[in-house]
């Protein structure tokens, strides 16, 4: 086959070695990421693979690298033992499976995270595949996907405190990144948010409005999160002068969300201002209120955490406490990729402050 035909067809290797200017063999290496290539020659090689359209063969590529060009987008929580339960563990896999699942999927947070991933991801030719880890079996098989190279490495999106898969990756020498700080220590890198900052803003902004009888909302305090939050909230509010502060633990859906504002205002009715520690706890609230009669935020001014979809969805919006869950998401999928191109690098952490989005909800 002639040159000549070579580019009238599908783009090859030596199609963009001539665009660029280099050697064949000098392409192979930055299009398989190979390092230890001039910068200069790695973008022209990159405009070169532009022009010409040229995609790389995934197996073959495959084959040099030992990478499979894809990596483990892990949603994991603790899941209900069979042996607790009293049921086979196929039978608990199933319940527990659905019911998670549906739980993940009705949270804008994970979309979030989906988004950060793909966005970064996609531009460098690779893919997220994601895994569900609610049960001991599904952990099992996520480590057995690792191992057998099926993805690079993972994310892990904890959803308990006592979440074992961040141990087991760590235990079984596989690399990974996780949203959130782990409960307990292990060395895996990972991204969070400085939580008792965010939640210190929310006090700060209540307490500025004038709003003198605050209760909390808090999140499920099994979850790291959730401490951090109603910790920063409660000692924000401490050094004010306030040092009781009702609270009704939530379980950051909006189902909870409203039946914590029915316990709320039945115990104390004269109250002013709220804070939850979500946006669809925030938003359950609202809705409560409305039902009872009271005005947002005239009666009672609510404030949430995460500047998710659910704020705007609220009427009036919501005054939240922005997490950049895409951000996040990114620098998460990031340190994955560096912790690849480099196995000897250190366990690393990164974490992001929170900002006040005012809206008309407080």
């Amino acid at each position: 086959m002639t040159d000549d035909l070579r580019s009238a067809g599908t783009p090859t290797l030596e199609d963009v070695a001539r665009a660029a200017g280099v050697s064949r063999a000098t392409v192979s290496r930055v299009v398989n990421g190979v390092r230890n290539v001039d910068p200069v020659i790695q973008e022209a090689v990159r405009r070169a693979v532009s022009v010409t359209g040229y995609t790389p063969n995934r197996a073959a590529r495959s084959l040099v690298t030992r990478r499979a060009d894809a990596i483990a987008l892990v949603v994991s929580g603790a899941g209900v033992e069979p042996e607790a339960a009293g049921e086979s563990e196929d039978t608990t896999a199933s319940r527990d499976g659905s019911s998670f699942t549906a739980q993940v999927f009705a949270d804008p947070f994970f979309g979030r995270v989906v988004t950060g991933v793909v966005n970064y991801l996609r531009p460098r030719g690779m893919h997220p595949v994601l895994m569900f880890a609610e049960s001991s079996r599904a952990r099992e098989d996520v480590v057995a996907y690792l191992r057998q190279g099926r993805a690079d490495g993972a994310l892990v999106v904890s959803t308990h405190a006592e979440d074992p898969l961040p141990a087991l990756i760590a235990e079984a020498g596989l690399a990974a990144v996780l949203f959130a700080r782990p409960a307990r220590p292990v060395p895996v890198s990972y991204v969070d948010l400085a939580h008792q900052d965010g939640a210190r803003l929310a006090a700060e902004h209540l307490l500025g409005r004038g709003c003198r009888r605050i209760a909390t909302i808090s999140g499920p305090l099994d979850v790291p999160a959730g401490q951090a939050r109603l910790t920063g909230f409660r000692d924000t509010m401490a050094r004010h002068g306030h040092p009781y502060i009702p609270i009704v633990e939530g379980q950051f859906t909006q189902e909870s969300g409203e039946a914590a504002m029915e316990r709320l205002l039945a115990e104390h009715p004269d109250l002013d201002g709220v804070f939850a520690a979500n946006d669809l706890m925030a938003l359950g609230a609202c809705h409560v209120l409305r039902e009872h009669g009271r005005s947002v935020p005239g009666d009672v001014a609510v404030v949430g955490f995460d500047d998710s979809s659910a704020a705007l969805a609220c009427r009036p919006p919501l005054t939240t406490v922005r997490q950049p869950v895409e951000g996040m998401a990114a620098e998460m999928t990031r340190l994955l990729l560096d912790r690849l191109s480099r196995p000897d690098g250190p366990v690393t952490s990164v974490i992001f402050e929170p900002e006040l989005v005012v809206r008309g909800s407080a």
